[in-house]
């Protein structure tokens, strides 16, 4: 069982798809970083000063402190019941970034694949061999030399 284990993992397919999720997830990281501190701020700061983190609806104030809670983690702390909207404005934001990167890559290798499949284009003339000009390729005789060809 440890050897049918051992050769299924080192099948090529198996170590490129751990590979992808690792990549994947480093990823994720990098494009939530980019949602949390590099678009969403200046997007907060055009529609005045609004902190998407922070966007939330108290659906049932904490036992330990009564609202209104200022932030997200003032309400989480108080033990409020909340509804993070904004969180889940920035986690969609992530996703779409991910998912345009991830549609940019697939797409690309898909015209790389496309490129090597692609045949070579089958001829469509050939020579004649005694006067050297082009000829259709199912011609049997020469429109220039009236020779035949085969």
């Amino acid at each position: 069982m440890l050897k049918d284990f051992k050769e299924f993992a080192m099948r090529g397919n198996v170590v490129d798809m751990a590979v992808g999720i690792i990549i994947g997830g480093a990823f994720g990281t990098i494009a939530k970083s980019l949602v949390n501190d590099v678009l969403m701020p200046p997007l907060g700061l055009l529609l005045g000063g609004v902190d998407f983190t922070n966007l939330f609806i108290t659906l049932k104030e904490g036992a330990e402190v009564a609202g209104p809670y200022a932030t997200l983690a003032a309400a989480q702390n108080a033990g409020a019941v909340t509804i993070s909207y904004g969180t889940f404005m920035n986690n969609v934001v992530s996703f779409l970034i991910v998912a345009f990167a991830v549609f940019l890559l697939v797409r690309g290798m898909n015209k790389l694949k496309k490129e090597e499949e692609e045949p070579a284009a089958e001829p469509t003339t050939k020579e004649c061999g005694f006067c050297c000009s082009e000829i259709p390729i199912k011609a049997t005789r020469c429109p220039n030399c009236t020779s035949e060809v085969g």
